[in-house]
């Protein structure tokens, strides 16, 4: 489920980082990272939510198989995915908030909307 960007990483090692920072995010709701990360994030994140929305159980096998943690992809099929049934996409906001100190990369800040 990755999108376009390389990360400056090989395929198996930047998909274990996106699950993670996917995980992250619906279970804190908000995380700061780079902006190109956060966009590559969103992406997944949508799908994500999309997908936890049907009822169907292939659907949520799907979510559990991504999501590196078992209650987080439970929040997200009970709680998160059906706040969002009335709303057709953009479950998320992206908001830069600067550069970093140690290497001034944009970062920013996601949060489920």
């Amino acid at each position: 489920m990755a999108g376009s960007r390389k990360l400056g990483r090989t395929s198996d090692i930047r998909n274990a980082m996106l699950r993670g920072l996917v995980t992250d995010l619906f279970e804190h709701g908000r995380i700061e990272t780079t902006v190109t990360r956060a966009k590559e994030v969103r992406s997944i994140a949508e799908k994500m939510i999309t997908i936890g929305k049907s009822n169907e159980l292939a659907k949520k096998r799907q979510v559990f198989s991504y999501l590196t943690n078992e209650t987080v992809a439970k929040k997200l099929i009970d709680e998160i995915a059906p706040s969002y049934m009335e709303r057709q996409g953009g479950y998320t906001r992206i908001t830069r908030i600067g550069p970093r100190r140690g290497d001034a990369a944009e970062m920013a800040v996601i949060e489920l909307i």
